[in-house]
Protein backbone atom coordinates (compact mmCIF):
# COMPACT_ATOMS: atom_id res chain seq x y z
CA UNK A 1 0.00 0.00 0.00
CA UNK A 2 1.67 3.23 -1.02
CA UNK A 3 1.46 6.50 0.81
CA UNK A 4 1.62 9.87 -1.14
CA UNK A 5 2.26 12.54 1.20
CA UNK A 6 1.40 16.34 -0.02
CA UNK A 7 2.96 19.06 1.82
CA UNK A 8 1.94 21.91 3.42
CA UNK A 9 3.96 25.42 3.51
CA UNK A 10 3.39 29.07 4.07
CA UNK A 11 5.95 31.80 3.03
CA UNK A 12 8.79 29.63 3.06
CA UNK A 13 8.04 27.10 6.06
CA UNK A 14 7.19 23.74 5.95
CA UNK A 15 3.57 23.79 8.10
CA UNK A 16 3.61 21.01 11.41
CA UNK A 17 0.52 19.51 9.71
CA UNK A 18 2.73 18.16 6.84
CA UNK A 19 5.06 16.55 9.71
CA UNK A 20 1.88 15.02 11.20
CA UNK A 21 0.75 13.65 7.89
CA UNK A 22 3.92 11.49 8.05
CA UNK A 23 3.12 10.46 11.18
CA UNK A 24 -0.38 9.16 9.58
CA UNK A 25 1.31 7.87 7.10
CA UNK A 26 3.56 5.76 8.89
CA UNK A 27 0.96 3.73 10.15
CA UNK A 28 -0.24 2.27 6.88
CA UNK A 29 1.83 -0.19 5.51
CA UNK A 30 3.94 0.21 2.59
CA UNK A 31 6.07 3.07 1.29
CA UNK A 32 5.43 6.43 1.98
CA UNK A 33 6.83 9.47 -0.74
CA UNK A 34 6.00 13.19 -0.21
CA UNK A 35 5.97 15.20 -3.02
CA UNK A 36 6.65 19.22 -2.54
CA UNK A 37 4.97 21.82 -4.66
CA UNK A 38 6.90 24.82 -5.04
CA UNK A 39 8.80 27.25 -6.83
CA UNK A 40 12.15 26.41 -4.65
CA UNK A 41 11.01 22.53 -3.13
CA UNK A 42 14.62 21.94 -2.29
CA UNK A 43 14.56 24.54 0.33
CA UNK A 44 11.60 22.47 2.27
CA UNK A 45 12.80 20.27 4.63
CA UNK A 46 10.45 17.01 4.55
CA UNK A 47 13.03 14.38 5.33
CA UNK A 48 11.93 12.43 8.15
CA UNK A 49 11.90 8.77 9.55
CA UNK A 50 9.43 6.83 8.09
CA UNK A 51 9.59 8.57 4.39
CA UNK A 52 11.09 6.68 2.06
CA UNK A 53 11.47 9.27 -1.33
CA UNK A 54 10.84 13.01 -1.41
CA UNK A 55 9.30 14.20 -4.77
CA UNK A 56 10.07 17.97 -5.88
CA UNK A 57 6.93 19.15 -8.02
CA UNK A 58 8.65 22.92 -9.34
CA UNK A 59 5.94 25.07 -10.03
CA UNK A 60 5.88 28.71 -11.01
CA UNK A 61 3.69 29.64 -7.87
CA UNK A 62 5.87 30.20 -4.69
CA UNK A 63 2.71 30.22 -2.66
CA UNK A 64 -0.39 28.12 -2.90
CA UNK A 65 -2.37 28.18 -5.55
CA UNK A 66 -5.36 26.10 -6.07
CA UNK A 67 -5.09 25.14 -9.68
CA UNK A 68 -1.31 24.77 -9.28
CA UNK A 69 -1.93 22.03 -6.76
CA UNK A 70 -4.42 20.39 -8.44
CA UNK A 71 -2.51 20.44 -11.76
CA UNK A 72 0.02 18.79 -10.03
CA UNK A 73 -1.57 16.37 -7.64
CA UNK A 74 -3.22 14.83 -10.88
CA UNK A 75 -0.05 14.17 -12.46
CA UNK A 76 1.59 12.47 -9.28
CA UNK A 77 -1.71 10.14 -9.55
CA UNK A 78 -1.11 9.41 -12.41
CA UNK A 79 2.64 8.70 -12.72
CA UNK A 80 2.90 7.39 -9.01
CA UNK A 81 -0.71 5.51 -8.85
CA UNK A 82 -0.69 6.03 -4.97
CA UNK A 83 -3.22 3.99 -3.30
CA UNK A 84 -3.83 6.19 -0.11
CA UNK A 85 -3.01 10.34 -0.71
CA UNK A 86 -2.88 12.57 2.05
CA UNK A 87 -3.77 16.00 2.52
CA UNK A 88 -4.08 18.39 5.52
CA UNK A 89 -7.70 19.55 6.43
CA UNK A 90 -6.79 22.69 6.03
CA UNK A 91 -7.63 26.01 3.94
CA UNK A 92 -5.16 24.84 1.25
CA UNK A 93 -6.20 21.22 1.31
CA UNK A 94 -10.01 21.96 0.44
CA UNK A 95 -8.86 24.10 -1.44
CA UNK A 96 -8.39 21.31 -4.01
CA UNK A 97 -8.64 17.92 -2.79
CA UNK A 98 -12.16 17.58 -3.40
CA UNK A 99 -12.23 18.57 -6.82
CA UNK A 100 -9.12 16.08 -7.46
CA UNK A 101 -10.98 13.33 -5.74
CA UNK A 102 -14.30 14.43 -8.17
CA UNK A 103 -12.25 14.88 -10.94
CA UNK A 104 -10.30 11.11 -10.99
CA UNK A 105 -12.84 9.28 -9.15
CA UNK A 106 -11.14 8.76 -6.41
CA UNK A 107 -12.70 7.87 -2.71
CA UNK A 108 -12.80 10.89 -0.42
CA UNK A 109 -13.21 11.67 2.90
CA UNK A 110 -12.45 15.09 4.78
CA UNK A 111 -11.63 15.93 9.10
CA UNK A 112 -10.01 12.45 9.34
CA UNK A 113 -8.64 12.25 12.97
CA UNK A 114 -8.18 8.42 12.77
CA UNK A 115 -6.62 5.73 10.43
CA UNK A 116 -6.25 2.60 10.06
CA UNK A 117 -5.79 -0.68 7.72
CA UNK A 118 -7.55 -3.67 8.02
CA UNK A 119 -5.93 -6.22 5.70
CA UNK A 120 -6.02 -3.78 3.15
CA UNK A 121 -9.33 -1.85 4.07
CA UNK A 122 -8.35 1.93 4.49
CA UNK A 123 -10.72 2.75 7.80
CA UNK A 124 -10.87 5.96 7.90
CA UNK A 125 -13.11 7.71 11.01
CA UNK A 126 -14.61 11.20 10.89
CA UNK A 127 -17.28 13.11 12.64
CA UNK A 128 -20.67 13.70 11.67
CA UNK A 129 -23.61 16.14 12.85
CA UNK A 130 -21.35 18.60 14.50
CA UNK A 131 -19.24 15.50 16.36
CA UNK A 132 -22.36 14.41 17.82
CA UNK A 133 -21.25 10.89 15.54
CA UNK A 134 -18.24 9.31 14.98
CA UNK A 135 -18.31 7.21 12.00
CA UNK A 136 -15.70 4.39 10.19
CA UNK A 137 -15.78 4.66 6.44
CA UNK A 138 -14.23 1.69 4.74
CA UNK A 139 -12.08 2.01 1.27
CA UNK A 140 -11.91 -1.55 0.35
CA UNK A 141 -7.96 -1.62 -1.73
CA UNK A 142 -8.44 -1.33 -5.48
CA UNK A 143 -9.76 2.61 -5.52
CA UNK A 144 -7.17 5.07 -4.31
CA UNK A 145 -8.56 7.23 -1.68
CA UNK A 146 -7.70 10.44 -0.90
CA UNK A 147 -7.86 11.82 2.79
CA UNK A 148 -7.72 14.97 4.76
CA UNK A 149 -6.47 14.54 8.22
CA UNK A 150 -7.60 16.80 10.93
CA UNK A 151 -4.36 18.74 11.93
CA UNK A 152 -3.06 18.34 15.42
CA UNK A 153 -4.24 15.28 16.02
CA UNK A 154 -0.84 12.97 15.07
CA UNK A 155 2.17 14.19 16.84
CA UNK A 156 4.22 15.65 14.11
CA UNK A 157 7.29 13.31 12.81
CA UNK A 158 10.70 13.89 14.03
CA UNK A 159 14.06 11.96 13.94
CA UNK A 160 16.69 12.78 10.95
CA UNK A 161 15.56 10.66 7.56
CA UNK A 162 17.13 9.23 4.81
CA UNK A 163 15.09 9.57 1.71
CA UNK A 164 16.09 9.65 -1.93
CA UNK A 165 15.21 13.03 -3.79
CA UNK A 166 13.43 12.59 -7.31
CA UNK A 167 11.57 15.23 -9.59
CA UNK A 168 8.42 15.43 -11.13
CA UNK A 169 8.46 17.91 -14.60
CA UNK A 170 5.51 20.20 -14.06
CA UNK A 171 3.96 21.99 -17.36
CA UNK A 172 3.12 25.97 -16.65
CA UNK A 173 -0.46 26.19 -15.35
CA UNK A 174 -1.93 29.08 -15.41
CA UNK A 175 -4.31 29.70 -12.55
CA UNK A 176 -7.48 31.42 -12.08
CA UNK A 177 -6.96 32.65 -8.62
CA UNK A 178 -3.76 33.88 -8.07
CA UNK A 179 -1.77 34.65 -4.85
CA UNK A 180 -0.84 38.51 -4.89
CA UNK A 181 0.44 39.22 -1.07
CA UNK A 182 0.43 38.47 2.13
CA UNK A 183 -1.45 41.01 4.47
CA UNK A 184 -1.17 40.54 9.06
CA UNK A 185 -5.03 40.15 10.03
CA UNK A 186 -5.86 42.96 12.54
CA UNK A 187 -4.10 41.55 15.58
CA UNK A 188 -6.49 39.83 18.08
CA UNK A 189 -5.88 40.10 22.49
CA UNK A 190 -4.30 36.77 21.82
CA UNK A 191 -3.45 33.55 20.00
CA UNK A 192 -4.18 30.76 22.13
CA UNK A 193 -3.08 28.18 19.56
CA UNK A 194 0.40 28.81 20.81
CA UNK A 195 -0.07 28.81 24.25
CA UNK A 196 1.49 25.24 26.52
CA UNK A 197 -0.79 25.95 29.07
CA UNK A 198 -4.50 27.16 28.78
CA UNK A 199 -6.68 27.88 31.61
CA UNK A 200 -10.37 27.53 30.24
CA UNK A 201 -13.68 28.56 31.66
CA UNK A 202 -16.84 27.72 30.68
CA UNK A 203 -20.19 28.24 31.65
CA UNK A 204 -20.07 27.02 35.20
CA UNK A 205 -18.47 30.31 36.22
CA UNK A 206 -21.58 31.94 36.25
CA UNK A 207 -21.57 35.65 35.69
CA UNK A 208 -19.30 37.74 33.84
CA UNK A 209 -17.90 39.75 37.24
CA UNK A 210 -16.07 36.46 37.96
CA UNK A 211 -13.90 36.54 34.88
CA UNK A 212 -11.05 39.17 36.28
CA UNK A 213 -10.17 36.03 38.99
CA UNK A 214 -9.61 33.49 36.48
CA UNK A 215 -7.45 36.32 34.55
CA UNK A 216 -5.52 36.91 37.63
CA UNK A 217 -5.58 33.26 38.75
CA UNK A 218 -3.93 32.82 34.96
CA UNK A 219 -1.64 35.28 35.58
CA UNK A 220 -0.32 33.98 38.65
CA UNK A 221 0.35 30.64 37.23
CA UNK A 222 1.81 31.54 34.00
CA UNK A 223 -1.26 30.17 31.87
CA UNK A 224 -3.09 31.90 29.13
CA UNK A 225 -7.01 32.27 29.66
CA UNK A 226 -9.24 30.31 27.01
CA UNK A 227 -13.33 29.77 27.09
CA UNK A 228 -15.89 27.26 26.11
CA UNK A 229 -18.62 29.42 23.47
CA UNK A 230 -20.82 30.17 25.74
CA UNK A 231 -18.98 32.84 27.59
CA UNK A 232 -18.13 34.16 23.78
CA UNK A 233 -21.70 34.01 23.12
CA UNK A 234 -22.87 35.99 26.23
CA UNK A 235 -20.50 38.98 24.64
CA UNK A 236 -18.00 38.45 28.12
CA UNK A 237 -14.76 37.48 25.75
CA UNK A 238 -13.52 38.06 22.49
CA UNK A 239 -14.13 35.01 20.07
CA UNK A 240 -10.11 34.98 19.72
CA UNK A 241 -10.11 33.24 22.85
CA UNK A 242 -12.86 30.27 21.82
CA UNK A 243 -11.33 26.27 21.89
CA UNK A 244 -13.31 24.10 20.03
CA UNK A 245 -15.19 23.68 16.70
CA UNK A 246 -15.95 27.09 15.99
CA UNK A 247 -13.46 28.39 17.16
CA UNK A 248 -9.44 27.32 17.87
CA UNK A 249 -8.34 23.83 17.61
CA UNK A 250 -5.55 24.01 20.58
CA UNK A 251 -2.58 20.83 21.61
CA UNK A 252 -1.47 22.47 24.87
CA UNK A 253 0.99 20.84 26.94
CA UNK A 254 -1.49 21.68 29.80
CA UNK A 255 -5.61 22.23 29.65
CA UNK A 256 -6.86 23.22 32.84
CA UNK A 257 -10.92 23.89 32.31
CA UNK A 258 -12.96 25.41 35.23
CA UNK A 259 -16.75 24.80 34.95
CA UNK A 260 -16.63 23.01 31.25
CA UNK A 261 -19.09 20.26 30.37
CA UNK A 262 -17.54 18.92 27.81
CA UNK A 263 -19.82 19.35 24.71
CA UNK A 264 -18.76 17.48 21.48
CA UNK A 265 -18.00 20.69 19.73
CA UNK A 266 -15.56 21.90 22.55
CA UNK A 267 -13.74 18.94 22.77
CA UNK A 268 -12.84 18.77 19.46
CA UNK A 269 -10.85 21.66 20.00
CA UNK A 270 -9.30 20.59 23.08
CA UNK A 271 -8.63 16.42 23.23
CA UNK A 272 -5.47 16.32 22.17
CA UNK A 273 -3.94 18.35 24.68
CA UNK A 274 -1.04 16.29 26.33
CA UNK A 275 -2.50 17.17 30.21
CA UNK A 276 -6.05 17.83 30.58
CA UNK A 277 -6.98 18.65 34.14
CA UNK A 278 -11.22 19.06 34.66
CA UNK A 279 -12.56 20.77 37.48
CA UNK A 280 -16.42 20.34 37.14
CA UNK A 281 -19.20 20.11 40.17
CA UNK A 282 -21.00 17.26 37.81
CA UNK A 283 -19.41 13.77 37.89
CA UNK A 284 -21.08 13.04 35.01
CA UNK A 285 -19.83 15.55 32.52
CA UNK A 286 -18.44 14.67 29.24
CA UNK A 287 -14.90 16.54 30.08
CA UNK A 288 -13.75 13.86 32.22
CA UNK A 289 -14.04 11.37 29.65
CA UNK A 290 -10.97 12.73 28.23
CA UNK A 291 -9.74 14.35 31.23
CA UNK A 292 -5.87 12.96 33.01
CA UNK A 293 -6.85 14.35 35.86
CA UNK A 294 -10.14 15.41 37.53
CA UNK A 295 -11.65 17.03 40.57
CA UNK A 296 -15.44 16.86 41.03
CA UNK A 297 -15.64 20.16 43.05
CA UNK A 298 -16.61 24.04 43.41
CA UNK A 299 -14.11 25.32 41.14
CA UNK A 300 -14.10 28.82 43.13
CA UNK A 301 -13.10 26.56 45.73
CA UNK A 302 -10.00 25.05 43.55
CA UNK A 303 -9.67 28.10 42.19
CA UNK A 304 -8.77 30.07 45.56
CA UNK A 305 -6.94 27.15 47.08
CA UNK A 306 -4.27 27.34 43.46
CA UNK A 307 -4.45 31.15 44.04
CA UNK A 308 -2.88 30.48 47.59
CA UNK A 309 0.17 28.44 45.82
CA UNK A 310 1.23 30.71 43.70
Amino acid sequence: MSVLVIADHLQGRVRDVTYELITAACELPGPVTVAVIASDPASLDVDREGVDEIVHVRAQQAEFENDAYQAALEALVAERRPDVILLGFTVNGMGYGGAVAAKLGLGFASDVFALADEAGTVVATRAFYGSKLHAELEFPAGRPVLLLLRPTVWKPATGPGGARTTELALPAVVSRARHVEFREAAKSDVDITGADFLLSIGRGIGEQENIPMFEELAAKLGATLAVSRPIVDAGWVSNARQVGQSGKTVKPKVYLAFGISGAVQHLAGMKSSETIIAVNTDPEAAIFDVAHYGAVADLFDVADELAKLV
